[in-house]
């Protein structure tokens, strides 16, 4: 049985994804069991996810999925090409996946393929590094060393790192790209009924859930009690940022320390009242707001650069009699452990048990980010998400 792979965070799980796994089944077959590698808890935009993992994979099978699978923490919170690259090893690892299905605003693989080609060029990082001695932001300075337009746009950004991954990671998948319906990445309006996740997440936190509701799939919103924010947990970022020095934050994953940056957060740290605050007065154009984000929570959760170049197991988040039918092929075509109890990661040893232990931690502080604190040790506890009703 090939599947296709689907890289994403279903933060929550809308209507623009129902329609990318629908597009993705009617170009490919409508039998076609697809798999998700889904975000955990803490997401790429430095954030808490709206709702537990276990809560947003129950919506993503809802929604047409058969099998998600998590991408740790490290890789999720990490930027586009760490991010890609960890999600693309899952998949590439499950042995099951022959496709990969991204949404991109240009439609066009092979013009993604040749910004790729671009970016893995030899004389890249003399261009790139060209562009940031002109004061460019590094965005912007991505952007003109590649010389490609496409990279303007997040969703193209990454589909353009899924195929820098397969490259790199050497694998046979083919590749799909459904143009992006709707609404903008990171937009506040609707588009044809059609809503970024920022959009959504903005009207649950502002507890309009009546407008939240005709953007995601009917009864979503009913698996999703209270929703998450940082607003909760933000004194707690703060203290921990005020007690760091330089050597503190050059231990934090693209800490900057060559670039002397952990200087610059020491003294923002002390002097801000605020997260915002904070942003505002370590940012620059080279040190844009998401990466001070990314170092600010990575400070909180504690992580460092410890972990292993690629994740090291699968972690299974939810599964239907579809998603089952591929566990049980995993079991001879996986080339790294298969997690489908917690109690499993017990077995794990090396970088692979200190990634798990690190995880669990991180959803012990993903329970404060709750009206009400959840208690710890969910990650420890909590089992897949099964639904084994027949598919329509």
């Amino acid at each position: 049985m090939n599947a296709v792979g689907i890289v994403a965070e279903y933060n929550p799980f809308h209507l623009g994804h129902a329609w990318h796994i629908a597009q993705t089944r009617a170009l490919l077959g409508a039998d076609r069991p697809v798999v998700c590698v889904m975000s955990g808890h803490w997401v790429q935009g430095a954030d808490c996810a709206i709702a537990h993992k276990w809560t947003r994979a129950g919506l993503a099978l809802e929604g047409g999925a058969d099998l998600v699978l998590e991408l740790p923490t490290p890789w999720a919170m990490a930027s586009a090409e760490p991010f890609a690259r960890g999600a693309v090893s899952i998949l590439a690892a499950t042995g099951v996946a022959d496709t990969l299905s991204f949404g991109s605003e240009c439609g066009s693989a092979q013009e993604l393929r040749e910004a790729a080609k671009a970016l893995d060029a030899p004389d890249y990082p003399a261009r790139l590094r060209a562009a940031l001695d002109q004061g460019l932001s590094f965005p912007a300075a991505r952007q003109a060393a590649a010389g490609c337009a496409c990279l303007s746009t997040p969703n193209n950004n990454l589909g353009v790192e899924y195929l820098r991954a397969l490259a790199h990671l050497n694998t046979s998948m083919e590749v799909l790209t459904v143009p992006r319906r709707g609404a903008e990445h990171n937009s506040t309006q609707a588009v044809k009924g059609f809503a970024s996740a920022t959009q959504v997440r903005r009207l649950l936190r502002a507890d309009q859930r009546d407008e939240a509701a005709k953007l995601v799939r009917p009864g979503a919103l009913d698996k999703m009690d209270d929703v998450s924010s940082l607003t909760y947990v933000e004194r707690a970022i703060l203290a921990r940022l005020r007690t760091m020095d330089t050597s503190d934050w050059a231990a934090l994953p693209d800490s900057g320390a060559a670039e002397g940056l952990p200087e610059r957060l020491v003294r923002a740290a002390r002097q801000a009242l605020s997260l915002d605050e904070f942003y505002s007065l370590a940012k620059t154009k080279r040190y844009t707001h998401a990466r001070l984000r990314r170092l600010a929570l990575s400070a909180f959760l504690g992580m460092d650069e410890d972990r292993p170049a690629l994740p090291p197991y699968v972690r299974v988040l939810g599964f239907n009699r579809r998603g089952q039918v591929l566990l049980k092929q995993m079991k001879d075509t996986c080339s790294l452990p298969i997690l489908t109890k917690p109690a499993q990661a017990r077995d794990l040893t090396g970088l692979a048990r200190h990634l798990f232990e690190a995880e669990a931690r991180y959803t012990d502080l993903y329970g404060l980010c709750f009206p009400t604190p959840r208690p710890c040790g969910l990650e420890w506890t909590s089992s897949p998400v099964v639904d084994l009703t027949p598919q329509g």
